[in-house]
């Protein structure tokens, strides 16, 4: 039969391969055509590409779900099924099967043969659930999927899942759990080595277990990869990790931040993030060539109206690569929904089924700050980062650290500035992702 494997686009959508659905279709078997659509690389048009084929699964977050929705609906007033998966699914199963045949809860590995003998026998269930797989002797993604050479030129690699922090807005643990999973090293290595040499680490924290991280860095320092990757302030504050990731080919790291207040830390749950130490750690990666990408989050209780000149002198004054500034959102499933729910602070519960997410947001009553300074706090600080003498101030200082600093580092800032004034500023919704949404 023919299987059409989907990843809608977000506002938020990054032009990468999408690793899962690459797993599920490797999961397929060979006497089955996968074919994949991806949203982001070409608008999917929902009057002229929905197909005669014999089944759709659709990946889902909750920044794309709006349009995971009409794409899921325009194939099933067609009569095709439609499978929906990925977090928010499993945060909102109900809310998914209005707009599915059968949806399939945290990690599908495990979970996809299953769905499919039963869909061939005519026995599909509404819900898939299982304990979530253990990630030895998994297939390799099908990589022969992702041809588009609109993708940013790495190559994904996953090795970890599971996050065992408690920060109450974050919602891996919803999808992945508390429990930290491995791929062993061997594994991983064996695919680096099939790969080229730039590559892309998927996990949520590349260095959240050091003897497995470890062992991995070292292992791959003959490999002469060059590779970034996600992980958490506290895993970059020992100098003996830091030189071992530049060794491996460590160049660029998106690091969460979240606050430069400690007290914010502490409510919020991340207290392995340590204010007092950012300066110098920062510095620390700058020395060993790695580029730092900084993710920063204002509408925590504890934040106030002066929050945001902070967070931008500190990133201006530590001469960071790029950074990110969110305004904190109440995913479904998290603590933090549940919590502004039943304190009765939010605005607009089912906020995801807006189809500008950004321009409705903060979707919550802040507790330091009026929702208008909130909004116009983070619209200043996007502003003001990526202002033209920020990024020279930025870039003077540390352009001689990496070849993403001395190479990537002005395209990537004057894009980041355009975004700033045209998507953040101005609301335009289709900046950086398909037309006509």
């Amino acid at each position: 039969m023919q299987i059409e494997l989907i990843a809608p686009v977000g506002e938020d959508s990054a032009l990468l391969p999408r690793l899962g659905l690459g797993m599920i279709a490797a999961l397929t078997p060979p006497e089955d055509e996968v074919i994949f659509t991806d949203d982001a690389v070409r608008f999917f048009d929902l009057d002229k590409d929905v197909k005669p084929i014999d089944l759709v699964g659709i990946s889902v977050d909750s920044k794309n779900v709006r349009r995971a929705y009409d794409i899921a609906d325009a194939y099933r007033r067609r009569g095709v099924p439609v499978v929906l998966g990925g977090i928010h699914p499993t945060a909102l199963p109900e809310e998914a099967l209005e707009h599915a045949d059968a949806v399939v809860l945290r990690e599908a590995e495990a979970l996809w043969p299953q769905l499919l003998q039963d869909f061939k026998a005519h026995k599909l269930e509404r819900v898939y659930q299982g304990e979530l797989p253990d990630l030895r002797g998994q297939p390799l993604a099908r990589r022969d999927l992702f041809r588009s050479r609109r993708y940013i030129p790495f190559q994904a690699v996953q090795t970890t899942r599971g996050c065992p922090f408690p920060c109450e807005f974050c919602s891996v643990s919803t999808a992945n759990g508390t429990r930290l999973r491995f791929r062993p090293v061997d594994e991983v290595i064996a695919e680096l080595s099939l790969l080229d040499k730039r590559i892309l680490f998927s996990d949520d924290n590349v260095l959240i277990h050091r003897k497995y991280s470890r062992e991995l860095f070292e292992r791959m320092v003959p490999l002469g990869k060059t590779w970034v990757g996600q992980c958490s302030m506290a895993a970059v504050q020992r100098a003996e990790n830091v030189r071992l990731m530049a060794r491996s080919g460590c160049r660029a790291l998106f690091i969460g931040f979240e606050s430069v207040d400690e007290a914010t830390l502490r409510h919020t749950g991340k207290q392995q993030n340590k204010p007092a130490r950012y300066r110098e750690t920062v510095q620390m990666l700058h020395d060993h060539g790695i580029s730092i990408w900084g993710s920063f989050v204002f509408g925590f209780d504890t934040d106030d109206p002066e929050v945001f000149d902070r967070t931008v002198e500190f990133g201006i004054e530590s001469q960071l690569t790029a950074a990110l500034f969110a305004i904190l959102t109440p995913y479904p499933g998290t603590r933090l929904y549940h919590r502004l729910k039943a304190e009765g602070r939010l605005t607009h519960e089912r906020w995801w089924l807006e189809r500008n997410h950004d321009l409705g947001a903060p979707y919550f009553v802040p507790a330091g700050m009026t929702r208008e300074q909130l909004r116009e706090g983070w619209i200043g600080a996007w502003q003001r980062f990526y202002s033209l003498s920020s990024i020279w101030k930025r870039w003077t200082i540390q352009r001689e650290s990496s070849w993403i600093q001395s190479i990537a580092y002005l395209p990537m800032n004057l894009a980041q500035n355009r975004l700033a004034h045209h998507k953040i500023k101005q609301g335009s919704t289709r900046f950086r992702t398909a037309p006509g949404l």
